[in-house]
Order: C-alpha cells, then structure tokens, then sequence
C-alpha cells in the first residue's frame, strides 16, 4: 500500500512540476511568444517552426493552442495557417518528452536549489518568476525518479505480475484510457513521460504503453476543445481541426503499431526511449503528412462552425474569451478590446447629444439613454472577467495595465451615466416643453 501511496505522490509531482512550468514561462514570456507567434503566419514552413519553438518552451501544446485560437478568434489568422503552427506545437511537446528521457537525475537538486533560491529572494522580479520555472523543471526530473524507485517494488509483486499477464491487448481500450488521463491531468508530456517510466520498469507492457501514448496525443486535443467550449464558433474551429488531425493520426496508427514496435525494438533498446520516440514520431508524421492538407481541413472546420449572425445587442460581450483565461496576458488584452467596445457606445452616445438639441428628437433622445444600460452591463461584464485573471500571474507591466482597465471602465460607466442626465434634462426642459 505505501509504495502504490508512492507512486501516486509521484505521478502528483510529475503534473504539479510541468503545471508549474508552463504557468511560469507564460508569466515570464507570454507577451513575447504571442509576438513571435502572431509573426509566423507567412507561410505554413515558418508557421510549424514558430508552434515548435514555443512549445518547446512553454512545454504545452494545449497553451500553444488557446494563444492561436485567439488569434483565428480575432480574425488576424486564417483557420488553415493556424493549424500549422499546432502541428509544429505537437512536435514541441513530443521533443520535450524526449529531452526527459535521458539521465538528468543529477541536474534536479540543482534546478530545485536555484529556482527556490531566486523566487524567495527575489520573488516580485523577473529573477524570481525564473526561478519558479527552474523548480518545475526539477520537480518534473525529480518526479521521473520517484516513479522509478515506487515501480521496481510493484513490479517485484506476484500480484501485480498476474494483473499485467492478464491484462487484454486492446488498443481501443489503451487509447481511451490515455485520453481520459490526460484530460485528467491536463498534461499529455506527463502522461507520456510517465507511460514511459512505467514502461522501463516492467509495470506495462510496450504495447499497452504505446497505446496509452497514442490516447495522450488525442487527449491532448481533447483538452483544447474543453478549455474553448464556451468561446465563439471562430476561437473553436481551431482546437476541432487539431482533433480532426489527431484522431485521423491515432486510427491511422492502430493499424501500423505491432510493426512500429518491431522497428523501434530494433533500433532502440532502452523501453523508456522506445515510448518517447514512439511519440516523437507519430507527431513528425502527423505533421508531414497533414501539412499539406491544412487547408482542406480549414475550410471543413469552417463549414462546421459558421460565423454567427451579428447580434444588434451591442451589450452582449464581444471579446471576453473564457479560453484566455489560461493565459493571463492574453486575457488582459480581450479585456482592453472589451473596453474600447464600452467607450465606443459611451462615444456614441456623446455624438448624438447634438442632433438631438438640434431637432428636439425626443426618440433619439430615449435611444440614446437606454445605451447607458449597454454600458453598465459591459462594465459589469469586464470588472468580472478581470476579478477572474490571477493577479500574481500576472508581471509588472500586465498589473498595471490591468488597474488601467478598471479604472478606464469605471470612468466609461461614468460618463456614461453623466450623459443620461444630460439627455434627461434634454428631454425634460427643452423636448417637451417644445423649445
């Protein structure tokens, strides 16, 4: 019972360390990434670099995801090029899986010493937020050891052994059980990271593992149409057509598995490397071979996904996305775009101040007081959306500009309400009175 306690400590670690990463690296360079992926867009080549390049940092394909699908959100990407950089984002993750799966037992006291070292001495600083990702990355090494010395004594155990004898080789099975996993631990690098470990101790059977890593791969895809499923039709089409990929990806794999691991036992004998690379080359694959049809596959995504009407209700929020949640940085700047929406309408109101002393147009008059209730409602809106962006995720700069917002809205929920005794007075001693 206490080495099962152990292992499930482990695998713990393991997801709190790549969480810890990926929170931390978005805090320290998410504006950057989002400007180096908002560039890549030229053409599907530089595209794919671009999502392998920071997944490789950010070390989450599903992070990557949500930053583009923003993008294709606020139409400044077609769906087709977007995809592209999530193909090269899948392989990203697929490398990191790689780069643990050597040694690197040595370099965990090392990182946990420094990061620990940096984000108490200097924890408000930019020194201090690379310290929290410098222990997630000795967390993730040092969790790849735990699960290690947890395994070697269940393997030892009669009754483990009996439960892997029988366990059915059902690819299926293992596939599902991968996905739900993943979702589970909102990590596809740490379910294949530990698939892999377990593998090497003798805890699963290869091809089980192999199958566990291919449900990762659609889980992870999975995911991404969770964390977007309250968003717009054009934010979604994104993370469909990644699961589009994936799931084409996976059953295509079905068939060729007993033959990939013949040619990995062949060239890799380590059972750990045999996983990661396994992973590493289903995503190379996916990504050769889907290139090319990015486009085809945007427009089907789009076809399933139609535009929605636009609403003449301008109180309804336009830019909030739920998704950017995820992602504090991005979400600051939904919420700036929501609020120029909210001065616009206060903008409106103000330019028609004039027609209506002109003409005594007591019917523009009254159309132009109901907007305050638009403008109310939008405020409303935002100061919510803000209250649910963690602060501490946030760097100097991004809480700064997050004070700026609420104090912007605030005036606009103002000036709003200034206007609408204007034009009450308006209507009042110059309308009705017939001056």
């Amino acid at each position: 019972m206490l080495h099962l306690l152990n292992l499930l400590a482990a695998i713990a670690l393991l997801v709190w360390g790549t969480h810890i990463v990926r929170t931390g690296v978005l805090r320290v360079f998410g504006e950057s990434l989002r400007g180096i992926l908002a560039k890549s867009f030229s053409n599907r080549a530089s595209a794919m670099a671009a999502g392998l390049g920071v997944t490789t940092i950010v070390q989450s394909s599903t992070a990557t995801c949500l930053i583009v699908a923003s993008f294709v959100g606020k139409g400044l990407v077609t769906t087709a090029a977007a995809l592209a950089v999530i193909l090269g984002a899948d392989v990203g993750t697929a490398l990191m899986a790689v780069v643990f799966s050597f040694d690197l037992s040595w370099l965990s006291p090392l990182l946990i010493f420094l990061g620990v070292l940096l984000f108490i001495s200097r924890q408000d600083t930019f020194a201090g937020r690379i310290g929290r990702v410098l222990i997630g990355l000795g967390l993730i090494t040092l969790a790849l050891q735990l699960i290690v010395g947890a395994t070697r004594p269940l393997t030892e155990s009669p009754a483990v052994r009996a439960l892997l004898v029988a366990l059915p080789n059902e690819v299926l099975l293992d596939i599902v059980v991968g996905a739900v996993l993943t979702v589970m631990s909102y990590s596809s690098l740490a379910i294949v990271l530990l698939t892999a470990t377990l593998a090497s101790s003798g805890l699963l059977p290869v091809p089980v593992a192999l199958g566990l890593v291919l449900g990762a791969n659609l889980g992870s895809g999975v995911l991404a149409m969770i964390a977007t499923s309250g968003a717009s039709p054009q934010v979604r089409r994104l993370p469909l057509g990644n699961l589009v990929f994936k799931t084409l990806g996976a059953l295509g794999a079905i068939a060729l598995l007993p033959q990939a691991h013949v040619l990995l036992q062949q060239l890799v004998p380590n059972v750990h490397q045999q996983v990661v690379l396994f992973h590493l080359g289903f995503n190379l694959l996916l990504a050769l071979i889907f290139i090319s049809f990015t486009g085809l596959v945007g427009r089907s995504v789009e076809r399933i996904l139609k535009e929605p009407r636009q609403d003449a209700n301008t109180a309804r929020p336009r830019h909030l996305d739920p998704s950017a949640l995820a992602t504090p940085s991005l979400a600051i700047t939904c919420a700036a775009r929501e609020a120029l929406h909210q001065a616009d309408i206060v903008e409106t109101m103000l330019r028609g101040i004039l027609p209506v002393l002109k003409h005594n147009d007591l019917a523009l008059a009254e159309q132009l007081r109901n907007m305050d209730d638009t403008v109310d409602e939008l405020y409303s809106a935002i100061k919510f959306y803000l209250t649910q962006i963690s602060r501490e995720a946030l760097n100097e700069r991004e809480g700064k500009r997050w004070t700026d917002i609420v104090s912007f809205t605030i005036n606009m929920e103002q000036i709003g309400d200034i206007i609408e005794r204007v034009l009450q007075d308006i209507e009042d001693k110059k309308i009705r009175k017939a001056r």
